[in-house]
């Protein structure tokens, strides 16, 4: 009696959208997004190229995806009569975000297809900012300022050559005391010893730099 042919299981099968996006956020937060192509994405899901166009037509419709998966992370400003408080947990949570996607620092605001979580996300913190009292033009501002601030702190961070306050201090103590001599350089010198000696994080300026955001708006929301 012969044996029973084995069933071929097509390429790709068992794919989702949800899975294709999944995967090509996981690479993109292990490798970068330049790397990112359909190839690789289909080798890394053991599925062939030509599979993954029935969920994505293209790798701009690709990142359009990925991208709106990043919003959906990000928390809503909650519905509270504080929209500092709102606005400081939004801004909180986006910086986590982009600090576990650091690709999609330059990406966010760059789709011209925006999916559903990027419109909501974007709805909800203009819907913030109106119900505080402050005009459309106003809001605006305020809206390109927090970001700007959210994004550029983002990227500073993922740029550093370390990711910890140890870290720092050892960086600080073995490689830029040495090259900052107090005779040539005084105020440096002086300001990584006091640091060292101090633990200084460089993440809490994050919060620093927020609240004299956050201050400074509220006076224009008040003015306005």
């Amino acid at each position: 009696m012969s044996a029973k042919k084995q069933r071929r299981v097509p390429s790709g099968a068992g794919l989702s959208k949800q899975r294709v996006v999944a995967e090509a956020i996981r690479l993109a937060d292990g490798e970068g997004v330049d790397g990112l192509s359909m190839r690789r994405l289909a080798g890394a899901l053991g599925a062939g190229a030509m599979s993954l166009y029935h969920y994505v037509a293209n790798k701009e419709e690709l990142l359009d995806a990925m991208v709106d998966a990043v919003f959906e992370e990000i928390e809503l400003p909650p519905d509270v009569a504080d929209w500092q408080s709102a606005m400081r947990c939004r801004a909180e949570s986006a910086r986590q975000v982009l600090a576990r996607h650091p690709w999609s620092i330059g990406l966010l605001e760059s789709r011209t297809s925006p999916g559903p979580a990027n419109l909501r996300h974007h709805e909800a913190v203009a819907a913030c900012l109106r119900k505080a009292g402050f005009p459309v033009l106003m809001a605006t501002h305020a809206n390109w300022l927090l970001d700007s601030y959210v994004y550029g702190f983002a990227l500073q961070k993922a740029s550093l050559p370390f990711d910890t306050a140890d870290e720092l201090a050892d960086l600080a103590e073995d490689v830029y005391l040495p090259l900052l001599p107090a005779g040539e350089f005084p105020y440096l010198n002086e300001s990584a010893a006091e640091l060292i000696a101090a633990g200084y994080d460089p993440a809490e300026e994050f919060a620093f730099g927020l609240d004299l955001v956050l201050a400074a708006l509220e006076r224009l929301r008040v003015s306005a």
